[in-house]
C-alpha cells in the first residue's frame, strides 16, 4: 500500500482549521513582521486568539492572497484597505475605477516620457537640451512646476 503521508491535497480547508502566523505568513512566503504590520495598519485581524497568539482562518489565506495581488497591480496599503473594508461590490468598484484613473494618467506620462526620449536618441542636436523641440517639451511636461 502507497503511503500518503505528507502528499498535498487540493480539498478545501475544513472551516475550523486554523493557522499560526508562522504557518499563515510561510505559505506565502512572507517574514511574520508583514503580517504584523498589516494587522496595524488594519489590513488583517486574526480570527482568534488562544493563549495570547494570533490564529488565522482559511478566510485569511484568501485576505492575504487579495493583499499581495493589490500589492501587485499598485495599489498602496491605504487602497487596499479601502478595497477591503468597502461593504459592498459597488463600493469596491468604485475603489478600482480610482486607481483605473490613476493608471490611465501614469500610462500618459509613460508614454510622453517615451516620446520625449525617443525624440532625444534621434535627435540632430549633439546637446540634446540645444534642442527647440527637446525644450518646448520638458517646460511643457512640466506645467506650473517650472516656474
Amino acid at each position: 500500500m502507497k503511503s500518503t503521508r505528507g502528499a498535498t491535497k487540493s480539498t478545501p480547508e475544513r472551516s475550523d482549521t486554523t493557522y499560526s502566523i508562522g504557518e499563515l505568513s510561510a505559505r506565502f512566503g512572507l517574514a511574520t513582521h508583514v503580517l504584523r504590520h498589516w494587522e496595524s495598519v488594519g489590513l488583517l485581524t486574526p480570527a482568534t486568539r488562544v493563549s495570547g497568539r494570533r490564529r488565522y482562518s482559511p478566510a485569511h489565506i484568501a485576505r492575504v492572497a487579495l493583499i499581495l495581488h493589490s500589492k501587485q497591480v499598485g495599489l498602496g496599503l491605504s487602497r487596499t484597505r479601502e478595497l477591503l473594508d468597502a461593504c459592498d461590490g459597488p463600493g469596491r468598484r468604485r475603489v478600482l475605477r480610482s486607481h483605473l484613473d490613476e493608471l490611465d494618467e501614469q500610462l500618459t506620462r509613460i508614454q510622453t516620457s517615451k516620446n520625449l526620449i525617443a525624440h532625444v536618441l534621434d535627435c540632430r542636436y549633439e546637446d540634446f537640451t540645444e534642442c527647440p523641440r527637446f525644450r518646448s517639451e520638458i517646460l511643457a511636461a512640466c506645467g506650473d512646476n517650472c516656474e
